[in-house]
């Protein structure tokens, strides 16, 4: 059997453009996500275009029982996945501290730090057992230093950059690598997602510069994983030429 990739949040983004690009290289697939429309589109798509197997899981990170019977219904032969790609993740609102909505902070908390552990510990015991695998997590800049009424999402973020630095150490015994992907202005569904849908207000975050495209992420990701078994790329921070740190931007003027 070939190798096996998993990617959280592969209905769209970094997560589908990791899909294409595993895909590519000949990894079957375990795809995840809330949005089994998309997944399915995909899934078909992927396998006419590239001969490989799929398995779709309809999955919200968020809910440790969903995942964990979700995880129990794969058969036996695709449990022992080779690289996991920790995609899905979230930002909501962008307000002071003082302003912010706990159900938003619930949220983020929920998929960005626990659907990460979630899923990691349904994958790693296996990775563990036969002393081979990968763990992608996309982190962010944010997780690597803070920015005004990013708040909560920055602490998720810094959760992520201090679990994978955790993850290399636990996993050094058994030869289980660990990357963590921290990108900075990436155009995707991101900014849709944090404005609540307000398409017009996410459009304006990449104005005047070229962003991120998901495929650049994408692309590291591959990177990482290509290298020899004895090398492995700790982290990676990945910024458009635009773009200094999370606050400083060279953009053209309107």
């Amino acid at each position: 059997m070939a190798k096996i990739a998993m990617i959280t949040g592969a209905s769209a983004g970094i997560g589908e453009a990791c899909a294409e690009i595993f895909a590519k290289n000949g990894y079957n697939l375990i795809l995840s996500a809330r949005r089994y429309g998309r997944l399915e589109k995909l899934s078909k798509r992927l396998s006419n275009d590239y001969g490989i197997l799929i398995q779709i899981m309809e999955v919200d990170v968020q809910d440790k029982e969903d995942v964990i019977n979700n995880w129990d219904k794969l058969p036996e032969e695709w449990r022992h996945v080779d690289v996991l790609i920790n995609n899905a993740g979230l930002s909501l609102g962008l307000e002071p501290i003082y302003n912010g909505e706990i159900d938003d902070w619930d949220k983020m908390i929920d998929t960005n730090i626990k659907g990460l552990l979630y899923v990691s510990r349904m994958v790693i015991p296996g990775m563990k057992e036969n002393k081979f695998g990968h763990i992608i997590n996309i982190g962010s800049i944010a997780g690597k230093e803070v920015y005004p009424n990013g708040n909560v999402y920055c602490a998720t973020k810094h959760a992520v950059d201090a679990l994978s630095k955790s993850m290399r150490i636990d996993l050094l015994p058994y030869s289980v690598k660990v990357t963590v992907l921290h990108p900075g202005a990436v155009e995707t569904e991101f900014s849709v997602v944090r404005f609540k849908g307000d398409a017009g207000r996410a459009k304006k975050v990449y104005e005047g510069f070229d962003p991120l495209l998901a495929n650049d992420i994408a692309d590291a990701a591959w990177y990482a994983v290509s290298r020899p078994q004895h090398v492995n790329i700790n982290e990676m921070l990945i910024m458009p030429t635009s773009q200094a740190n999370s606050v400083f931007f060279n953009k053209e003027s309107n």
